[in-house]
């Protein structure tokens, strides 16, 4: 069974000192809703409409139908879903206008963006482009980036005035080259006159996925829960520094609804190495974790470390009490749990 109550609590404590009053009697679209942060962002929207009493017009865009832990959202009359590809013109003419938009599709799944290079470069370019021209004048954007844009650079934390110096024909270079175009469209549009800004997430992890999902965190969950033990690629010596979901998602509402900034890192503090993090999910799992004497191969242009300088966001909304990765853990594995037992 869904476990909808995770995703809940998750969003009630992501709005604490958010300031929700700006959002009354606005029309919010989120593009991506299906994903991690799209999910928790329409959590966090119906809690504000049944909860608080607060007047939203909601639109999720979703690529291909609309999956379980979202179908409660769509029998209600909270959010409209509407269904579509934005690398396609007709699909993204045919939306809605909005007061608020938040382009949150740009797969963060590392096999599936390396699969589709030419849709992810679309989705953050004329994507982009195509969902700013629907944000009415005097409304908020918000472009969900990624760390990645520091790829190349061999001193974390790594701070939102710094930009990395991979080559356009990096392995990821799809992804990493797209988000900085996409950066660029905003400051563009910042320059018009739109309050567009950029947020520079990195490892954002909890409930809220699906079956199947290839990030680390949950292949490792996965891994333990169907075949009984995890088994690394490598020696997992690179470093990650992970993002609870509801630390990402109130950082995101807030640079959304306050920010003055283009650009903000967005990320957590629990710092770690690959085979840490393994043997941390094992022992929640009861199973062995095994770590090759020699490495495989594995994803081509994965970044060694990833930590971020949080040094702006917490300057401008005050320091950020992060849930710490067993914690987090804990609750990711509760939810993988429900997944993989449906």
């Amino acid at each position: 069974m869904v476990r909808f109550d995770l995703l809940k609590a998750d969003a009630r404590r992501s709005l604490a000192d958010v300031p929700v009053s700006r959002l009354s009697n606005r029309t919010v679209m989120i593009a991506g809703a299906s994903g991690i942060i799209g999910t928790h962002l329409l959590y966090g929207l119906t809690h504000c409409q049944a909860d608080l009493g607060i007047a939203i017009k909601v639109y999720a865009l979703v690529r291909q139908g609309v999956p379980e832990h979202l179908k409660p959202l769509a029998r209600s009359d909270q959010v409209h879903f509407l269904e579509g590809d934005l690398t396609e013109h007709a699909y993204l003419s045919s939306l809605p206008s909005a007061d608020i938009i938040i382009h949150a599709a740009t797969y963060g799944q590392p096999g599936r963006f390396l699969a589709e290079p030419l849709s992810t470069i679309k989705l953050n370019t004329t994507g982009t482009m195509g969902l700013l021209e629907k944000l009415h004048p005097g409304g908020h954007f918000l472009f969900i980036s990624t760390s990645e844009l520091y790829s190349g650079l061999n001193s974390s934390p790594f701070n939102e005035d710094q930009i990395g110096c991979s080559n356009t024909n990096h392995p990821r270079s799809c992804y990493i080259e797209a988000k900085r175009c996409g950066e660029a469209i905003c400051h563009a549009a910042r320059q018009a006159g739109v309050d567009a800004k950029s947020a520079r997430l990195c490892l954002a992890y909890g409930p809220g996925t699906l079956v199947g999902d290839k990030r680390v965190i949950y292949s490792f969950i996965e891994r333990g829960l169907r075949e009984k033990k995890i088994q690394l690629l490598d020696q997992g010596n690179a470093r990650r520094t992970y993002c609870y979901i509801s630390d990402a998602a109130y950082m995101l509402w807030r640079i959304l609804l306050e920010g003055t900034e283009a650009i903000y890192n967005v990320g957590g503090v629990s710092t770690t190495t690959v085979a840490d993090l393994a043997r941390l999910i094992g022992r929640s799992l009861d199973v062995p974790v095994i770590i090759p004497d020699q490495t495989q191969t594995g994803l081509a242009g994965a970044p060694f470390d990833t930590e971020l300088d949080l040094t702006r966001v917490q300057k401008q909304f005050g320091p950020i009490r992060f849930i710490d990765l067993p914690t987090g853990l804990a609750t990711t594995v509760d939810w993988q749990r429900s997944l993989y037992a449906d």
